[in-house]
């Protein structure tokens, strides 16, 4: 396991920042490099500024760092997409193809593609979506990460090429701010109730989608790397579940904590995207291939949050 070395693209983001610790302390931090197109504060070593669209420059890292596997993080979000299509579709993409060409072209051993339930639309059934169900993203966000899979899963076939994917739901963290995406309500709630402000949620309030603690989510993408090829039956992106919730139902659940927390529904362009994905997910051939298994629901993941962001705003980790 030492042996591995590993580049992470989008390191800083909400993913990449909790994902990249996680591989250093299974890793070593020295065979875990961080990187992304700038250092933000909480950024730690060793990191390299990497522009996704500089393949160039990527190949260069690859070698200098012997690198044999690569997590690819960088993207542009749904909500975030929808502002600039055609520019969310150059970084989402070409980014993509550089970090296939540069792993078959470097010898990468091994790469992960963060897909996303985006890839489902309005002509897919939303209870209990399939493995198999019929792709129909409504977002340029969500059509990236649709064609990416195919690319993926094109490489493994055509170049042998090791790629690893997961169709994520909305992830709920603590450890940074929200980045633009349609599932953010369910992380900004939680800062709002802490500093005992209303929020507005911009999602109405049955607005039902599948979701997933952070830990459990980072969990999965490592058990999902480590595993044995040979169990792998699908190189395109395996449904993941973990729960599915209403903002209503996750105000409830933390007014069990804090009982004066106020909520205002007042849906914006977002509602539109969330109404085209699924309301759950079955992730069967996930449990079946590599024993996938998600730990916290929705009560357990409230009080952890609830638990950590109090510690964090304590100590200055968040402007109050």
């Amino acid at each position: 396991m030492a042996t591995e070395r590993i580049l992470i693209t989008g390191a800083n983001g909400q993913i990449g920042s909790v994902l990249t610790p996680e591989l250093r302390t299974r890793y070593g931090t020295e065979n875990v490099l961080a990187t992304d197109i700038r250092a933000v504060k909480h950024t730690a070593p060793p990191f390299e500024t990497l522009n996704i669209l500089d393949a160039e420059r990527m190949a260069q890292l690859i070698r200098e760092h012997r690198i044999t596997q690569i997590y690819h993080l960088a993207a542009v979000l749904s909500a975030k997409g929808e502002q600039n299509p055609l520019k969310t579709w150059e970084i989402n993409m070409q980014g993509l193809f550089n970090v296939l060409e540069c792993a078959r072209n470097e010898g990468v051993q091994r790469v992960f593609f963060p897909s996303s339930i985006a890839v489902f639309g309005v002509h897919t059934p939303r209870e209990t979506t399939s493995q198999f169900a019929f792709l129909d993203p409504q977002t340029v966000y969500g059509i990236s990460k649709a064609a990416g899979e195919y690319w993926c899963n094109y490489y493994h076939q055509r170049y042998g090429l090791d790629v690893r994917s997961l169709r994520y739901p909305g992830i709920v963290g603590h450890q940074s701010l929200p980045g633009g995406g349609t599932t953010d309500y369910a992380v900004e709630i939680f800062h709002y109730a802490i500093k005992g402000l209303p929020y507005k949620c911009f999602l109405r309030q049955d607005t039902r989608l599948p979701m997933m603690y952070m830990s459990d989510a980072i969990r999965a993408t490592i058990e999902l790397m480590e595993c044995p090829a040979e169990r792998l039956s699908l190189r395109l992106g395996y449904n993941l579940a973990g729960m599915s919730f209403t903002p209503e139902e996750l105000t409830a659940a933390i007014r069990r904590h804090l009982p004066d927390f106020e909520v205002h529904y007042e849906p914006d362009f977002r509602q539109a995207i969330a109404e085209t994905w699924p309301q759950s997910i079955d992730d069967s051939l996930a449990r079946k291939d590599w024993n996938w298994k998600p730990r916290y629901d929705l009560d357990s993941m409230t009080q952890d949050m609830i638990q950590h962001l109090q510690l964090k705003y304590h100590q200055g980790v968040f402007p109050q």
